[in-house]
């Protein structure tokens, strides 16, 4: 087999999916020394890939935002604009690693010798293999982070490494502006994407209460206003918890890197945190750790606590630190 010197990756959501697809790109960057890699990501998380020394050039798409209004003059300019740009570099392979019609799509609009993906059986949308060239049989009873990085393997016809995955992020990171962090503190990580992933709040402010006993202090990031509110009425609960401005995901990642631990529930920010080496508890109340939970690199530490019907109780959580 030709091994690509320039590959595609295809992964166009979400925070935490990209965060599981990082250890890939290390393994390829190891594999072939001098790889050209690139992305392409839905606008809000073109950070993500640009965290990775590896990836040359990430081209940012906004499927998202143009299905809701796809009948403005701006949105057909737009995706002119996307479709010309993706269509500037000819690439040895396409990778599509998100396994869905809409990233196959993308991946047959792309500029390559070759598409690869998930087969029939491992894809998470079946159709999308019809667009492929080549695919992939990859075990769906594995976690994320393994999938991806079995895909990979597979793609350039390698062994799969048996080392811990390494999310390859290299720091430093922008300091927020005007920002001035606490000596210690702990990022708790309150919000999620549904409202049957929380964690009761209740069980937020024992736990902030006790970590504040230890000196550390709370600090509460948000990405809407719905979970400003939230962080504000933690804050009013929990003795000098902070509430954090509004931050990049870089300006985040700067934020979890100096935590003492990090708490959190089932979201990116959570797989974020552990990709940038810190010590990380998730919390799971609705979803299936064995899956998409935290999964530590060689140089971080992850506990991850909880599961369907199983919500974890601040006892538990205070243990697992005390562990970490």
């Amino acid at each position: 087999m030709t091994v690509p010197t320039h590959i595609l990756i295809v992964k166009t959501t979400s925070l935490g999916d990209l965060v599981h697809t990082l250890p890939a790109i290390t393994d390829l960057a190891n594999q072939v020394p001098g790889i050209c890699i690139d992305w392409v990501v839905e606008e809000a998380f073109t950070d993500i890939p640009t965290l990775h020394p590896a990836v040359r050039w990430v081209i940012p798409v906004a499927l998202r935002r143009w299905r809701r209004t796809p009948w403005r003059l701006t949105v057909r300019r737009e995706l002119a604009v996307f479709l010309k740009t993706l269509r500037m570099v000819e690439y040895d392979w396409v990778v599509d690693h998100q396994g869905l019609i809409k990233s196959a799509f993308i991946a047959c609009l792309a500029h390559g010798h070759q598409r690869w993906g998930l087969d029939w059986h491992s894809a998470r949308e079946s159709l999308a293999t019809l667009c492929y060239d080549r695919r992939c049989a990859v075990a769906l009873d594995q976690h994320a982070v393994a999938r991806n990085r079995a895909l990979a393997a597979c793609v350039l016809g390698y062994e799969l490494p048996v080392e811990p995955p390494n999310y390859g992020i290299v720091s430093p990171f922008p300091s927020p502006v005007d920002l001035v962090l606490p000596e210690h503190y702990v990022v708790c990580l309150h919000a999620t994407s549904r409202a049957s992933k929380n964690w009761p709040p209740e069980h937020w402010v024992t736990l902030g209460r006790t970590l504040t006993k230890r000196g550390w202090t709370c600090l509460l990031p948000w990405g809407n206003e719905h979970e400003r509110l939230a962080a504000t009425t933690l804050a009013n609960e929990i003795p000098q918890a902070r509430v954090l401005p509004m931050l990049t995901l870089r300006e985040l990642a700067s934020v979890l890197s100096g935590a003492e631990v990090v708490v959190g529930m089932d979201t990116g920010l959570t797989h974020l945190a552990v990709a940038l080496g810190c010590p990380t508890v998730a919390l799971y109340t609705d979803t299936v750790p064995k899956l998409t939970g935290v999964l530590a690199g060689k140089m971080s530490w992850a506990i991850n606590l909880g599961g369907p019907g199983q919500i974890p109780d601040p006892k538990q959580v205070v243990a697992a630190i005390n562990k970490i």
